[in-house]
Parts: structure tokens; sequence; C-alpha cells
């Protein structure tokens, strides 16, 4: 069996995370979506309604496991069998970052290969950060959003 996975912190997940995993889905045997847990970020979204999350935005792919991991992505990789890492791309800065990622887990973990996706152009721009932003002044993010997650984000960010 083929394992992937796609990790990130998806505070919260967006279309554009979403089009990512839903390609990446087509290509390996099992993904798993995973919440890598940053002690070095402040989440506006726990992690376990960040897990919550994911699996509702996920509910209609049946190879999709949505997990959380605090520690070295490379030995969560190797414990659950994982042969790549599944990075999602939106422009030219992100690369530089990652490659640096894919390197580091490369040297912890032999086995383990990355794989960069280009994101959809429609979502080039998007990020967690973007739609936090934008909703928290009051503005639209319906179309940034998977919708069944929609009601429960902007209830939590008109709030703030």
């Amino acid at each position: 069996m083929r394992i992937a996975i796609c990790p990130g912190s998806f505070d919260p997940v967006t279309r554009g995370h979403l089009d990512i995993i839903e390609r990446a889905s087509k290509l390996f045997d099992k993904l798993i979506v995973l919440v890598v847990v940053n002690p070095n970020k402040n989440p506006m979204f726990s992690t376990d309604e960040r897990v919550e999350f994911l699996k509702r935005a996920t509910a209609h792919i049946d190879n999709v496991e949505v997990d959380s991991y605090y520690g070295l992505l490379a030995n969560y990789a190797a414990k659950v069998g994982a042969c790549t890492l599944i990075k999602g791309l939106r422009a030219v800065t992100d690369f530089e970052y990652e490659f640096q990622q894919a390197l580091s887990n490369k040297k912890l973990n032999r086995e383990l290969e990355t794989m960069f996706m280009t994101t959809d152009a429609n979502y080039m721009y998007l990020s967690s950060s973007i739609v936090k932003q934008i909703a928290e002044f009051g503005g639209d993010v319906r179309d940034l959003l998977p919708p069944p997650i929609y009601e429960d984000v902007v209830a939590r960010l008109g709030k703030k």
C-alpha cells in the first residue's frame, strides 16, 4: 500500500488546501492529512478543532485519513509506513522553505520522498492567514473555505 502524508497547520483548512488534498488522494492508496503541532506557532483553532474541520472537509474522499502529531515529521512517516510527503506550493516564495524541509526530512528518513504540487491558479494567493484576516474584518470568505466548516470558522473569527 502506497501511503502519503499531506502535513500542515491547517489553521483553518482552506479551499486551496482542499484542492491539493483532493488531487493528491488520487495518486496514493491512502493519504494522511496531518495537523502538525508547531510549538513556534500560536494557532487560532485548537489541534482538535483543526482535525475535526479536516475530517468534515475531506469526508467525501474515501482514502483520506486525518491525524495530528507533535514531533518530527520524518519519524511520523516511518511510524505509519508513508513513502511520500505532499507539499503544496503557491508561489516561488514557498519553494525555498519547503525545499529546505524536504532535504531535512530526507536526511532523517532516507526512504521518504517529498512531492511538490502547485496549487490551482484560483488559490495562488490563498492562505489561512489571509482567510483569518478577511473574516476578522467582516469580509466574505465563503469562496475561500470548504462549505462544511464555513459557519464554524466565521462564527469564531467574527467574535474576535
